[in-house]
């Protein structure tokens, strides 16, 4: 096979562990994925695709995943401190079995992510960030039960929020809808950025290039890599099994952005203008998609 791994004998148990005869299980896909590997098509290596016993356990991961953003959304307000955040984070997990998944990733300090107006990922939890009215904040969310990841986040009007503010957030929620209508079995992954981005400019806004989504599951960021300004008809085949996430941020300005020097973690637009973000995690189906955690 193109990805070296083992294949089982037709009659052999298949690979993925469902206890089925290969020959009823991925062999018809497996066949599938070298002619296109062979016709020169970008194919992940089987090791990436998720089996039923994952998605179960993914889905025990997102509802705690789930649940923490349902929390939030029900207690953020003016008056919330960004720490307050991180600690309802931290009780709930604990509550629940769970860790998250963003405590020391990498060096990342806190266990949650939260970008306020012009933050456009990354942001750190302070108690110095007090929520006022007329804000927009991104709240993201990773979690770990039983070894298996999951991932989303969620946008939060707080108060009075201005027309062209909730116009932006609607707008990068309507881009990920878009995105996840393009999951296409045996399509193209660029096809879902491509889709991202026509909403995102056709409103006169600007998707980041520099991040985007990623394959997730047994670890916290697999491959393929998500761009959210990708063309169709170009990158991985989107094979029945393949899970990732759909995470555009969007800028009101420039898709520009600035890094932290003082802390190397916080993103920030280049021009000061807002930013939006919303994230779902899905499975690749073979009728199309399967959200996993929203």
């Amino acid at each position: 096979m193109f990805d070296n791994l083992p294949v089982p004998g037709r009659n052999d148990p298949c690979w993925c562990g469902s206890g089925k005869k290969y020959k009823k299980c991925h062999a018809t896909s497996d066949a599938k994925m070298e002619m296109l590997y062979d016709e020169g098509e970008d194919v992940l290596p089987r090791s990436l695709l998720k089996s039923a016993k994952d998605i179960e356990g993914i889905k025990a991961s997102a509802a705690v995943n789930m649940g923490v953003l349902d929390y939030v959304g029900e207690h953020i307000k003016a008056g919330v401190s960004t720490m307050d955040i991180n600690r309802w984070v931290e009780k709930y997990l604990s509550d629940h079995d769970a860790v998250s998944a963003d405590l020391n990733f990498e060096g990342y300090p806190y266990s949650v992510c939260t970008a306020i107006n012009d933050v456009v990922c990354h942001g750190f939890p302070s108690e110095n960030d007090v929520l006022k009215d007329g804000d927009i904040i991104n709240v993201d969310m990773s979690t770990i039960k039983d070894g298996y990841f999951s991932d989303s986040s969620r946008m939060f009007c707080i108060g009075n929020v201005s027309d062209e503010r909730r116009r932006l957030v609607e707008t990068c929620h309507e881009s990920v809808k878009a995105g996840l209508a393009a999951v296409k079995p045996w399509g193209h992954l660029g096809d879902v950025g491509a889709a991202v981005n026509a909403v995102n400019v056709a409103a006169g806004f600007e998707t980041v290039e520099e991040y985007g989504g990623h394959g997730i599951g047994k670890e916290f960021h697999e491959d393929p890599f998500v761009s959210f300004v990708s063309k169709e008809g170009t990158g991985p085949i989107l094979v029945p099994g393949m899970c990732f996430t759909i995470e555009p941020m969007v800028n009101a300005g420039k898709h520009d952005i600035t890094i932290d020097k003082e802390n190397g973690w916080i993103v920030r637009t280049k021009d000061g203008s807002d930013s939006a973000q919303w994230e779902v995690q899905l499975v690749v189906t073979e009728d199309g998609y399967e959200l996993l955690s929203w």
